[in-house]
């Protein structure tokens, strides 16, 4: 029988769409770290024999699809061999074998895999590989320094910080240059093993709203960066016009990585990234966590993008734990936040990490002119409430110490409009109904209300929300009983490869699934009436839609 194209499309959608984001690399790497060699070897062994039905997910649907669809089967040969390759190497050197470890760390960088990534490791299981004398020499003649990055954040009007993660413990020099070419301002650290040989470089006493260049150096060594140029953010508190990108959902999909570059093409001055960034979905296993980071890192187009502006991150379920999984009220309870926590700053130049040691998260805050930027950590301190059939008490997302700090950002932001940014949509029904739904803010109601009625006891006015989690862009109003109505704009599904449908609610104004996307926030808070315009664009540089907003429209009147 003939699979006709609609049919098609509804076997690979129903195919995929209980899978979530399948990763066989990840996968594997999760059973070497659990000491399951046998099935991770089976596993790798499956993606060599069918790499586009395993590694997507979708064999049965490509059973049936056809032979013009099983086509595809080579194209994906030659993208996942690399990846599949450094898993084996991984694999080989976890069991001791060096000499296997050594052929297939040399196929996979034959096959294109960057040596940068044989140097990252995860160097937990590499040893045997590292200590070869042949793979010394080899590393030797290829003078890799760099590793990872440089990742700006923490950008202001008049500073910028630098991340970056080396071969060995090195100092590191970044060297910020003006238009004549004549360094401006320079600051030094030096990577250390306690950080996983990373270390973060903050420069200060920059020009505002200025463009620079800048020059790296690794033990005194000038070292090339694709990308090196950025701006600084408008004055403190003053007017401006710019353009800033988020989204969520980023998955390690070979093919979608060309997202970075659609993102970098449109130049915005800072990123957002909503959780879900790496889905790494194994708390109990560094190895698979560092291993989901690192394949990101080494990635040209995600170098490029994140070595010119500045890059902002939260978590969300699949990079804190598992599938819509919560922390507990406890900061150490379950033992495997604190270290999750800890690795998630290594890799990452956020402004701030929660309340720190004395009170891990992700939760931080920043300016960007007049626009104030308050992201939220849903996951560390959330309890089961959004678990089907439990009862909690009170039901708390943010926990205790989140929440006060919520209040107290919100009461004293200076922000001609407050972006306030959670990991899983703010709107009602938007993930459908029980029990996935309750993983959103349809599982806190009574918290959510509670902040929409302290926006107006309090006359907190340009509140815009943004949310991630879905696979797929929405714009959505929310009408409330007090107070002006709120937009949920929602964008996920950066390079995952499957999306989930528009649910259509009260307030739906717009719904994307087509391809992978992101949005843009356009700020112009120097018009006379300040405004802000959502855009999602596509994976393809297509603007699909846009809505704008103006700061009158969300005030309530005296």
């Amino acid at each position: 029988m003939r699979t006709t194209l609609p049919a098609l499309c509804l076997v690979l959608f129903f195919a995929g769409a209980g899978l979530g984001q399948h990763d066989a690399h990840r996968n594997a790497v999760r059973e070497i770290a659990r000491g399951q060699y046998g099935r991770a070897q089976a596993r790798l062994d499956r993606v060599a024999e069918d790499p586009a039905t395993v590694w997507t997910g979708l064999r049965g649907a490509y059973a049936r699809a056809g032979e013009t669809v099983r086509r595809k089967g080579d194209a994906y040969a030659e993208l996942v061999a690399p990846e599949n390759d450094f898993v084996r190497t991984l694999l080989a050197a976890s069991q001791g074998d060096a000499e296997q470890a050594w052929e297939s760390a040399r196929r996979a960088v034959q096959a294109g895999l960057p040596f940068e990534r044989l140097l990252a490791g995860p160097r937990s299981a590499l040893g045997p590989l590292h200590e070869m004398e042949a793979f010394q020499q080899w590393a030797e003649a290829q003078a890799r320094m760099l590793v990872h990055g440089p990742m700006l954040g923490h950008v202001t009007d008049e500073a910028a910080s630098f991340w970056v993660r080396t071969a060995d413990e090195a100092v590191v020099e970044v060297q910020v240059v003006g238009e004549d070419g004549v360094a401006v301002a320079s600051a030094n650290g030096r990577t250390c093993a306690q950080r996983d040989l990373t270390t973060v470089v903050r420069v200060a006493g920059l020009e505002t709203d200025t463009a620079y260049t800048y020059r790296l150096q690794i033990d005194g060594e000038t070292v090339p960066v694709e990308g090196a140029a950025f701006r600084t953010y408008p004055e403190l508190g003053a007017p401006g016009q710019y353009v800033v990108a988020y989204g969520a959902c980023a998955g390690y999909v070979v093919e979608h990585e060309r997202m970075w570059t659609t993102i970098r093409q449109h130049d915005p001055l800072a990123l957002v990234l909503l959780g879900d960034n790496v889905y790494i979905d194994d708390p109990q296993h560094e190895m698979t966590q560092r291993y989901c980071y690192y394949r990101r890192q080494s990635r040209p187009e995600w170098r490029r993008l994140v070595a010119g502006r500045g890059v902002y991150a939260i978590w969300d379920d699949h990079d804190f734990g598992l599938d819509d999984s919560w922390g507990g009220p406890e900061t150490d309870d379950p033992p495997w936040k604190r270290p999750v926590w800890e690795i998630f700053q290594e890799n990452w130049n956020n402004p701030a990490y929660g309340g720190g040691q004395e009170q891990p998260g992700c939760w931080f805050d920043f300016y960007i002119g007049d626009v104030h930027f308050i992201l939220l950590d849903g996951r560390y301190y959330r309890d089961r409430a959004g678990r089907q059939g439990v009862q909690v008490e009170n039901p708390s997302m943010l926990g205790t110490a989140q929440r006060a700090w919520l209040k107290e950002t919100l009461q004293n932001s200076r922000g001609t409009f407050k972006i306030l940014a959670s990991p899983v949509p703010w709107a009602p029904g938007v993930k459908g109904g029980p029990p996935g739904g309750l993983d959103t803010w349809d599982g806190f109601t009574e918290e959510r209300d509670a902040i929409y009625d302290f926006l107006y006891e309090h006359g907190i006015s340009g509140v815009v929300l943004i949310s991630g989690d879905r696979h797929r862009s929405d714009a959505r109003r929310i009408t409330r009983p007090r107070g002006y109505d709120l937009y949920d704009f929602l964008s996920a599904g950066l390079t995952n490869y499957h999306t989930h449908p528009v649910v259509s609610t009260p307030g739906l104004l717009f719904g994307y699934n087509e391809k992978n996307s992101f949005a843009l926030l356009h700020f112009d808070t120097a018009a006379e009436d300040p405004a802000l315009r959502y855009e999602i664009v596509n994976i393809d540089g297509e603007s699909i839609w846009s809505h704008e907003l103006t700061l009158s429209q969300l005030t309530d009147p005296e």
